[in-house]
């Protein structure tokens, strides 16, 4: 498949039931989808990716590590306190350069894993750089990476790689790792950066970088080093670095493109509820409520969408339909694209089974 040059949020309509990407997905499932033969039976995280319409188990090597062509499952599964249920969370991540065949059929095999799941699952949308608290705390770092996983750096001798730049960014269990292009321009002060050259391998500490960042750079540096044996490693400085310096001879001048703010512009829009209702052959989706998202508008007859800015809530009620809901996430994904904040995770939960912060975001 020719990867999309950037994520476009005007062509990622997840309505594709009856679409190509429907009947493709359908005719793989028909075969029976070996990829679910143990999914959610005990605690823990699994997670896979999607190649060509088909879901693969990710390494548990890899897991954090996400490359930003492409569209992955993850699913968590584990028990709560005094009991031996299982309860799940379920997401899909879409990358920035992901194409719309991958993130659709990530979407429709989300939800054909929470059917199997009896509809167990807390069912999430996620972007990636907008993820999710609740994702972020599954990885001690979440490393994003340019390309497919099948131009990754796995199985490549450390004498064979090509010079990768490494940005580290955040604090305390939050910091992220993020592949930048080779270029000066692409060093931020407040961050911590790894220049991974396979055998030479250095750590560039910008002067306004939090122990945090450089802890998990040193961390990541000495996990090379474990990996390749012979690699040289060296730790340096900002203000030290002079322009000489093999780090900085490595980075090109020239000013990398963009990054691509499609359809970007000023969020002037207040919290928001809607209703999405079935009636006489026809879905309807219109607002209830805005400012105030009061939880005695929620009727469980019907699918409900709450947007507070940060998350969006998709609350499936007791007696919706099965149009409602099989349009759920799509109707919910769709109204994000004429906001102002289209990247923001979605929940997808139903009625009896909420999570608490739901019930904070409602008076």
């Amino acid at each position: 498949m020719i990867k999309a040059k950037k994520y476009n949020w005007k062509d990622s309509n997840l309505a594709l039931f009856g679409s190509d990407v429907e009947k493709q997905v359908k005719k793989d499932a028909a075969k029976t989808e070996l990829a679910w033969k143990d999914a959610g039976k005990k605690p823990g995280l699994q997670i896979w990716r999607i190649v060509k319409f088909k879901v693969v188990a990710w390494p548990r090597d890899d897991y954090g590590k996400f490359y930003n062509g492409d569209s992955y499952i993850i699913l968590k599964t584990y028990k709560k306190k005094d009991s031996d249920e299982l309860h799940y969370d379920l997401h899909f991540w879409i990358g920035a350069d992901s194409t719309q065949d991958e993130y659709g059929t990530a979407a429709y095999k989300t939800v054909e894993l929470d059917q199997l799941l009896d509809d167990k699952p807390v069912q999430h949308r996620e972007v990636m750089d907008h993820e999710s608290d609740m994702f972020k705390t599954y990885f001690p770092t979440i490393t994003k990476m340019e390309g497919g996983a099948d131009t990754g750096f796995r199985h490549v001798k450390p004498r064979d790689y090509k010079p990768r730049l490494l940005q580290f960014k955040g604090s305390r269990r939050l910091v992220s790792l993020r592949e930048r292009p080779l270029s000066k321009h692409s060093l931020d002060g407040g961050d911590v950066f790894i220049l991974d050259n396979g055998l030479d391998i250095y750590q560039w500490n910008g002067d306004g970088s939090n122990k945090d960042e450089r802890m998990r750079a040193m961390q990541y540096l000495q996990q090379l080093k474990s990996e390749r044996g012979r690699a040289r490693s060296e730790t340096i400085d900002q203000r030290r670095c002079a322009p000489e310096h093999p780090f900085m001879k490595a980075l090109s001048d020239a000013k990398p493109e963009e990054e691509d703010q499609t359809d970007a512009k000023e969020d002037t829009s207040k919290p928001a509820m809607f209703r999405l209702r079935h009636e006489a052959n026809k879905l309807t989706f219109s607002q209830v409520a805005e400012g105030d998202l009061p939880k005695a508008k929620l009727d469980n007859n019907f699918v409900f969408v709450v947007d507070t800015k940060k998350e969006l809530y998709v609350w499936i009620g007791r007696g919706a339909n099965k149009m409602e809901r099989q349009n759920a996430m799509a109707y919910a994904h769709n109204y994000l694209r004429t906001t102002g904040h289209p990247f923001i995770p979605i929940a997808c939960i139903n009625e009896a089974r909420e999570p608490d912060a739901f019930w904070k975001v409602l008076v």
